[in-house]
């Protein structure tokens, strides 16, 4: 038994405030490792944006699009179910609404708030149905290039999306989720999501290539390789061979 534990977190990406799993990684092989017990869940978060307003442009950001990262993957993983979609789909309507606003306008009260319930349900969705390919292949982004982590996931999350898209049931939830950034009764294609993740990379200034984050081609066997190896991608709804995640790389590593 574990002392009971009040979460405060003074970021809105992670979620872990509403997780049970911590990450340890190897300082050898810098290869992350899952390690949850139910023990380890808060009993109480405390969601206080006003702690978030000291964030660095960057880590808005970075943990912003992290947390859209993990609506957008427990949403289509082969653990999904209706109770975890229903957060997976509220943390991205109120992501979807709140990042944008404080790329502009960090100091908006509102959209601090919501983009901290947003990354809290997320964190809640992840609990349910853990996470897909985008997160195994940003592991090895950080680990061997020291990509920041929500970045390289955002990098990698539209290239995911495109891959996914070939399974009907992942395309069809990307084009509802699609539907939040588009006028009410206005449908949309599921490709819209992953442009849309593409262009909140730019506004925000961050490389979308894996070209500009300094990766070559010579790079890219070696984290398909590492990439395989990460526990999150036995969860994409697509199956993954390295062969695949060496194409999905290959699909982000130059951009016009």
């Amino acid at each position: 038994p574990m002392l009971p534990m009040i979460a405060v977190p003074t970021t809105a990406g992670t979620g872990s405030e509403c997780q049970s799993f911590a990450l340890i990684a190897d300082h050898v092989t810098h290869r992350k490792m899952a390690c949850g017990d139910p023990k380890a869940m808060p009993r109480v978060a405390v969601l206080d944006p006003t702690l978030t307003f000291t964030q660095p442009f960057q880590v808005t950001a970075c943990t912003g699009l992290d947390a859209l990262a993990h609506a957008i993957e427990t949403a289509v993983t082969t653990r999904r179910h209706a109770y975890s979609q229903l957060f997976s789909r509220e943390a991205f309507r109120l992501g979807a609404q709140a990042l944008p606003r404080l790329l502009a306008d960090g100091n908006d009260a509102a959209m601090r708030g919501r983009m901290q319930l947003a990354a809290a349900y997320a964190g809640t969705a992840i609990e349910c149905s853990m996470l897909g390919a985008a997160h195994a292949m940003a592991n090895p982004l950080t680990a061997r290039h020291d990509v920041v982590h929500g970045h390289a996931v955002a990098m990698m999350l539209p290239h995911v999306i495109r891959f996914n898209a070939a399974h009907t049931p992942s395309a069809r939830t990307y084009a509802e989720l699609a539907a939040f950034l588009a006028p009410e009764g206005l449908d949309v294609p599921h490709t819209r999501l992953a442009d849309w993740i593409e262009e909140l990379l730019e506004t925000a200034g961050l490389a979308r290539s894996l070209a500009a984050c300094g990766i070559c081609r010579d790079d890219l066997d070696s984290l398909a390789t590492s990439a395989s190896e990460q526990w999150t991608l036995q969860f994409n709804p697509r199956p993954a061979e390295v062969s695949d995640l060496r194409t999905i790389y290959e699909s982000a590593l130059n951009l016009p």
